[in-house]
C-alpha cells in the first residue's frame, strides 16, 4: 500500500513517541520534510529550529530483534532556495588556525530543480557566483533508540539520527537495528548538496519531498545501520573520538560479511585489508560518522 502523509507536527529527538501512520511491512510513504532550521517548503517556519523530524511511522511486523530497511525512493526539493553556513567548523582546521577562520553570514543559495543545480547567487567574496550539481540527500533519519531513550536530532548512534551522509541519496537502502515495537522512522534534514563531513555545520538546507518503503526483515539483529546501492554495501559507525565510529563500522561490516556472504572470519579480514574504502559521514556534531564501503564486484551472492 502506498501513504500519503502530511505531517502537522515535528520531533527534534528520535524517541518512543506516539505513532503519526502505522504502516505494513512493504508499504510505501510518500511526505514531506521541513529544513533543519523548521521552514516548509513555502518558507514558513512551522515548528523550532533543530533537524525537524517527520514521523515517527509505525511498521506492524517490527519488533526488538528485528532489521527494519527502508529503501530511499525519491528524495526532491520541494522548494527553489537553500541556505548554508559558509565558514569551516574549528574542529577541522588546526587550533593555531582557528583565529584566521572569518565571520561569515548565512549563504543564499538559489536552487533549480529543473536542471539540477544550486547556485550561490550573492557572492560573499572574490570566489565569484558559484554553481554546483544537486545531491539530494536526507542528513538525519532512523528509528526510536535501545532502552526506550530519547535522543536529539543534533548526533547520531545505533539507531541513525544525525549522520549528514552525501550516500543516503535516492535509489540506496538502508537497514536499523529495531529497537521499539514498530521500529519509530522518522526522516528530515534534507540536503539539496553537501560537502563530505559536513565541516561547516549545514549542507545546502532544504524542504523535502520524500518516499520511502519500509520492509521488516524478521528475526534479523544487526548492531549498527548498514546501507547498500548499486555499486557497494556499507556499514555506518557514529561515535567520539573518530577513531571509534571507525571500530564500529569496521566491526559490522565484518559481522556482515560473515554472517551474510558465508565468509570465515580470516577471509573477510582479507577481503577488507585490500578492497575497503572509508567514506566521511558527520565531522561537525557530538557523534562523528564513519561508514566502511565495499564494492559489490568483490562479493559473492549473499
Amino acid at each position: 500500500m502506498h501513504h500519503h502523509f502530511i505531517p502537522t507536527h515535528y520531533f527534534r529527538s528520535l524517541g518512543p513517541f506516539a505513532p503519526v501512520l502505522r504502516v505494513r511491512s512493504g508499504d510505501s510513504i510518500s511526505t514531506t520534510t521541513v529544513d533543519a532550521s523548521g521552514s516548509d517548503l513555502n518558507g514558513v517556519n512551522v515548528t523550532p529550529r533543530g533537524n525537524p523530524q517527520t514521523g515517527p511511522f509505525y511498521v506492524e511486523e517490527a519488533e526488538p530483534g528485528d532489521t527494519l530497511v527502508v529503501k530511499l525512493d525519491r528524495i526532491q526539493p520541494n522548494r527553489r532556495s537553500g541556505w548554508a553556513r559558509s565558514v569551516v567548523a574549528p574542529n577541522v582546521v588546526d587550533p593555531s588556525f582557528v583565529k584566521q577562520l572569518p565571520d561569515a553570514p548565512l549563504a543564499e543559495w538559489s536552487v533549480d530543480i529543473d536542471c539540477g543545480t544550486a547556485t550561490l547567487e550573492s557572492p560573499l567574496s572574490n570566489l565569484g557566483r558559484l554553481t554546483i550539481p544537486l545531491e539530494p540527500m536526507l542528513g538525519c533519519f532512523g528509528v526510536a533508540p535501545l532502552r526506550q531513550q530519547a535522543i536529539s536530532t543534533a548526533t547520531s548512534g545505533e539507531h541513525g539520527g544525525n549522520m549528514d551522509y552525501r550516500g543516503f541519496v535516492t535509489g540506496t537502502t538502508v537497514f536499523f537495528p529495531v529497537f521499539e515495537p514498530g521500529g519509530l522512522f522518522f526522516l528530515g534534514d534534507g540536503h539539496a548538496a553537501q560537502g563530505d563531513g559536513e565541516i561547516v555545520g549545514t549542507g545546502i538546507e532544504i524542504s523535502m519531498d520524500v518516499t520511502v518503503t519500509l520492509r521488516v526483515l524478521k528475526g534479523k539483529t544487526i548492531q549498527w545501520p548498514r546501507g547498500e546501492n548499486a555499486d557497494s554495501i556499507f556499514t555506518v559507525g557514529n561515535a567520539r573520538p573518530l577513531d571509534q565510529c571507525l571500530q564500529h563500522a569496521t566491526t559490522e561490516m565484518l559481522r556482515w560479511l560473515e554472517q551474510d556472504y558465508e565468509l570465515e572470519s580470516l577471509g573477510a579480514n582479507l577481503l577488507l585489508s585490500q578492497c575497503v574504502r572509508y567514506d566521511l559521514g558527520n565531522m561537525f556534531d557530538p557523534a562523528y560518522t564513519m561508514v566502511c564501503k565495499l564494492p559489490k564486484r568483490f562479493l559473492k551472492s549473499g
